[in-house]
C-alpha cells in the first residue's frame, strides 16, 4: 500500500473549496495542478507571516529577489521572514522586501561539516515555532529537496508549506511539479509563486542600495585617488573549481587597465586577504587591493560604480547583473550556462567547451580545461565589451 501524503499539521486558515486539495492530491502532476485550480486554492487574505526558506550562499540569496517582490507587491500586508545560511543571510541587507531576518545553519546543508546536535535542532524547531508562521515558501535550486527545510517547518507547528520536489514525502502540504533542471535560478523562484496564484510584473533582477554604501564607496574611492573610471576585479569564488586562474586573472586585469586607462579596485572576502596580497604586485600602481576591507554593501556600491566588472561564477555576477553594469565572467564548466549567467547586464562569458560540463564539483579533478583561458583572450573579451557599452557622446 502506497504512504499516505496527508500533511504534518492541516492548515488553520480557510483554503477555497474550489477545489478541495485530498491528501493523494497533495503532489499533483503539472496537468493536474491546472485541473485543481491550485492558483486559488490557497486564501492569501488570511496568510499574515510567510517564512521563505533560502539555505545557501549570497548569490542564492539575491535571486530571490524577484520573487520576494512579487509577493510583497501582491501582497503588501504580509510580513516576509527570510530563513537563510550565515554565508547568505548579508544580502537580506539589499532585499527591502524582507521585513526579517533568521539566520540558520541547517544540518542537511552541512552535513559535512556539521555534526549532529539534538539540542541545536530543537532550538531551531523552537525558533520557527515561535515566529506563528502561517505558511512556508521553500525555494531551492535544481539539485535540491526541499523537504528536510519543510520537515523543520512542519515541527515547528507551520500549517502550510510549500516547494517544487521530485520526490513523495508527507513534509510539504503542497509539492509542486519539479521545474526543468536547465532553468535559469531566479526564474525557478518566480515560477514557483506563479503557480501560487502571485503575478509577476517585473521579472529583472534587484537590489537596493542604501545612502551610506554609496557614501563609504565614494570616501574610499577618494582616500585612494580614485577618481575616475575603474574596474572592479573579484578574482576568487567560493570554490576552486570556479576560479579561473588567479596570475592569468592578474594579467588580464591589468592588461585591461591599461589599454582603457582604467584603475583596478580589487575586491573580495576577508578569508581571500592573504592570497590577494600576492596578487597586488602584479596590477603595478594602477591597481587597489580592497580585499577583505568592504563590507557586502559598500561591495555592491563599488561594482554599481565601476565601468566593468571581471568576476569569476560567484555573487559578484549576480550583483553586478541586478545593477546591470557590464560584466566579463569567466565562467567555469561546472555548472550550465542557463542556470546562473546574467540576465540583464551586458556581459561576456568565457569558458572552453569540454566532456565533463556540467560537473557541479568544487575541486576540479583534472587540469580545469574549462578554464584554460589567455590573458590576451580575457583581454580581447574586454575591450570589446568597453567599446559595446561605452558611453555615447
Amino acid at each position: 500500500m502506497p504512504p499516505r501524503n496527508d500533511p504534518l499539521p492541516a492548515a488553520p486558515f480557510a483554503l477555497d473549496p474550489r477545489p478541495r486539495l485530498r491528501h493523494d492530491e497533495s503532489r499533483p502532476t503539472a496537468r493536474g495542478l491546472a485541473a485543481l485550480g491550485l492558483a486559488r486554492a490557497i486564501e492569501w487574505s488570511s496568510v499574515r507571516r510567510i517564512l521563505v526558506v533560502r539555505l545557501d550562499n549570497l548569490g542564492d540569496v539575491i535571486l530571490t529577489g524577484p520573487a520576494l517582490r512579487a509577493l510583497k507587491d501582491h501582497l503588501p500586508h504580509v510580513h516576509l521572514t527570510l530563513l537563510a545560511s550565515p554565508g547568505g543571510a548579508p544580502a537580506a541587507a539589499l532585499l527591502p522586501w524582507v521585513d526579517d531576518l533568521v539566520p540558520c545553519r541547517a544540518l542537511w546543508q552541512d552535513l559535512g561539516r556539521l555534526g549532529f546536535d539534538p539540542a541545536r535542532e530543537r532550538q531551531l524547531v523552537a525558533g520557527l515555532r515561535r515566529g506563528a508562521y502561517d505558511l512556508a515558501l521553500v525555494l531551492t535550486s535544481f539539485s535540491q529537496t526541499p523537504h528536510p527545510a519543510a520537515l523543520a517547518c512542519a515541527l515547528a507547528g507551520i500549517p502550510a508549506r510549500i516547494g517544487a520536489s521530485r520526490e513523495r514525502g508527507r513534509a510539504l502540504t503542497v509539492a509542486l511539479p519539479h521545474l526543468d533542471d536547465d532553468l535559469h535560478q531566479c526564474e525557478r523562484n518566480l515560477q514557483l509563486v506563479e503557480r501560487l496564484g502571485v503575478p509577476v510584473a517585473d521579472r529583472r533582477l534587484e537590489i537596493r542600495l542604501p545612502r551610506a554604501a554609496w557614501s563609504a564607496a565614494g570616501a574610499r574611492l577618494a582616500a585612494h585617488g580614485v577618481s575616475g573610471d575603474y574596474l572592479v576585479w573579484n578574482p576568487f569564488a567560493s570554490c576552486d573549481a570556479r576560479t579561473y586562474d588567479p596570475l592569468r586573472h592578474a594579467l588580464a586585469a591589468r592588461a585591461l587597465a591599461e589599454y582603457a586607462d582604467l584603475r583596478v579596485v580589487v575586491c573580495g572576502s576577508a578569508r581571500d586577504r592573504d592570497r590577494a596580497r600576492e596578487l597586488a604586485p602584479l596590477l603595478g600602481p594602477r591597481g587597489l587591493d580592497l580585499v577583505g576591507e568592504t563590507d557586502l554593501l559598500e561591495f555592491a556600491a563599488l561594482l554599481a560604480g565601476a565601468r566593468l566588472v571581471l568576476t569569476n561564477n560567484t555573487a559578484a555576477l549576480h550583483l553586478a547583473d541586478a545593477l546591470a553594469v557590464p560584466q566579463l565572467v569567466t565562467y567555469a564548466g561546472t555548472d550550465r550556462d542557463s542556470q546562473w549567467r546574467p540576465r540583464a547586464s551586458p556581459h561576456r562569458l568565457l569558458r572552453r567547451a569540454t566532456a565533463c560540463a556540467p560537473c557541479y564539483r568544487f575541486a576540479c579533478p583534472t587540469a580545469h580545461e574549462c578554464l584554460a583561458l589567455a590573458p590576451a583572450e580575457v583581454l580581447a573579451a574586454g575591450l570589446s565589451l568597453l567599446a559595446e557599452t561605452a558611453p555615447r557622446a
